[in-house]
Parts: structure tokens; sequence; C-alpha cells
């Protein structure tokens, strides 16, 4: 209605706005003024909705991964073996390059997790959660069927998601000597040698 109040965009349009600037400017850029201009609200609007610029990081990054949890899902339900399957995992998990934005936002929520509260703590162990389950699952599955070795598979899938923590970490933050590719070769050895069969 002309002269009425405007209408507040739905929050997934401001989740995915502000994961376009971190995109687009980087992180540093994203203020609660900036972020207002581009969906047209105002800082004040956005603090009302998101209380904080925490929250808004958090709730960023909780809308990207339900976007990457069900690509997850998608490729570790496709055909073929459980090796094929890990490798898209790794392949999902290692950051495209350097400021990829989804690590971006995930390196400053875990900065600022250090003074974050326990329900906050909560929803960023959930997201790993999710990324653990799958994967211990996955690695379950290429051991009944003798693709894998005879691991255990939840402390096996707590070593490979660590040393894919800091490879990552490398190529997000443009680390010298440190690229994509690199990693990927580093991890396929790590799988080569402690977790394929006959290997």
């Amino acid at each position: 209605m002309a002269g009425g109040r405007r209408q507040a965009p739905p929050r997934e349009d401001v989740l995915a706005a502000a994961m376009d600037m971190i995109a687009d400017r980087g992180l540093e850029k994203l203020t609660m003024a900036a972020l207002g201009h581009e969906v047209g609200m105002s800082s004040g609007h956005l603090l009302y909705y998101f209380r904080s610029k925490d929250e808004l990081l958090l709730q960023t990054l909780e809308w990207s991964e339900g976007r990457l949890g069900a690509e997850r899902g998608r490729l570790l339900t496709r055909r073929g073996t459980a090796r094929e399957r890990l490798d898209a995992y790794v392949d999902l998990y290692v950051p495209t390059g350097h400021r990829d934005p989804h690590w971006t936002l995930w390196l400053e929520v875990w900065n600022r997790s250090q003074n974050a509260d326990e329900a906050a703590r909560d929803r960023q162990a959930a997201i790993e959660g999710a990324w653990h389950r799958d994967l211990v699952a996955l690695l379950a599955e290429g051991i009944s069927r003798g693709e894998f070795r005879a691991v255990d598979p939840d402390r096996f899938a707590a070593r490979l998601r660590s040393l894919l923590d800091g490879f990552s970490i490398h190529v997000a933050i443009g680390l010298r000597g440190t690229d994509r590719d690199q990693v990927l070769g580093h991890v396929g050895e790590f799988l080569a040698a402690d977790l394929l069969a006959g290997a």
C-alpha cells in the first residue's frame, strides 16, 4: 500500500544477502549498516531481528550449512562405491580457495565462540555433529563392504576431520605453499595409507 510501512524481506533473503556480501566484499565489509542498505532495512531493524552481529553470523552460517547439508546428503546417498562418496565428502569439505565465503564465515564464528554463550556453542556443535555423523556412517558402510580397513569409524572420522580442518584453514586464509589441489593430494595419501583395504 502506498505510504504504508515497508515490509521486511524474508529472513532467508537477509541471510543470503549476508553470504553474498561476504563472497563479494569480504567479512570486514559486512556491517549491519551495509547489510541493511543491501536489503532495504535499517541497521536498527536488523538488530531487532538478530540482536547482535554474532547472532547474524551464526544464523548465516546455519543457513549456509543447511544448504551444504542438503548437498552432502545427495552426494552420500548416490550410487557408487564408499570410496567415491568419501572423495565427494572431502571435496565438499575443503574450501574452494583463498577467502572461500563459507570458510571465512566459519573462521569468524569459531573465533567469536570464545565468548559465546552455551546456546550458541550448542548450535555450533550441532553443525559439526552433522558432518561427523555423516562421515561415521559412510566409513562404517565402507568397512562393512570390505572397501575400508576395520578401523573404529568414530575415531577415524575425528582424525580425518581434524586433518581436513587444519588443511582447510590454510587454504581459506591463503597460506602460501598450500593450495586446494595440494590438500586433496595429502588427504588422498592419508586415506590410502590408513583406510583403504589392500593398500
